[in-house]
C-alpha cells in the first residue's frame, strides 16, 4: 500500500511533535515557518525546491 502525502503536511506533525513532546515553544515555530515562507521568495527558491525534489526522490527510491 502507498500512502501519498504533502511534504507540508509531514513538517506540520513534526511541528506539532516538537511543541508537545519537545517543549519547543509556539513562536519558534512559527518564526520558522516565516522564514521559509520568505525565503521562497528570494533567488535561492529554485534551489531549495530541486534540493528538496532530489533528497524525496532519494527517500522514496526507485519503483520500476
Amino acid at each position: 500500500m502507498i500512502v501519498s502525502l504533502p511534504l507540508v503536511v509531514v513538517l506540520g506533525f513534526f511541528a506539532w511533535g516538537a511543541i508537545k513532546f519537545l517543549g519547543v515553544r509556539t513562536w519558534i515555530v512559527v518564526l520558522i515557518a516565516l522564514f521559509g515562507f520568505w525565503l521562497s521568495h528570494t533567488f535561492l527558491a529554485p534551489a531549495i525546491e530541486s534540493g528538496t525534489r532530489s533528497g524525496v526522490s532519494v527517500v522514496n527510491g526507485s519503483h520500476n
